[in-house]
């Protein structure tokens, strides 16, 4: 997944360089981003729910994960291909966004999938982090 992720950010920040990635090609290149989010996020939801039944490993626990990896799959693609974009906009240098997206995408994939998974598996977030801060176990 992180390999999708730093080529559509690498495609853009090298279009944006020799100038391929125009305004009159921007639209076509994110709509082609969008249905490879699309596919890969398909494939690799599937292939994870695959594995999953093969482990044995509980419905809604498998539901949890696949969900967290779909939208993660598609998040990643889409800021893979944003971010640069974004960061020209604003006068900052688009190479910077292979390193940046990285991070980010560290974190918003542990955040999406505790989400998901307490989204899916009906515990509370709130509940959790508000005994944690109390001292509570």
């Amino acid at each position: 997944m992180e390999k999708q992720l730093l080529l559509s950010t690498k495609i853009v920040i090298r279009g944006l360089a020799v100038g391929s990635l125009n305004n009159d090609t921007r639209l076509p290149f994110l709509k082609r981003e969008a249905m490879m989010a699309l596919c890969l996020s398909t494939m690799l939801g599937f292939a994870g729910l695959l594995r999953a039944a093969v482990f044995n490993i509980p419905l809604a626990e498998t539901v949890a994960i696949t969900a967290s990896l779909y939208m993660i799959v598609i998040i990643s693609i889409f800021l893979g291909a944003l971010l640069p974009l974004g960061m020209k906009m604003v006068g900052i240098d688009p190479a910077h966004s292979s390193t940046t997206i990285q991070v980010v995408m560290d974190i918003l994939g542990v955040t999406i999938t505790c989400f998901m998974s307490s989204l899916i598996l009906g515990t509370s977030i709130k509940g959790k982090i508000s005994s944690l801060s109390s001292g509570e176990k």
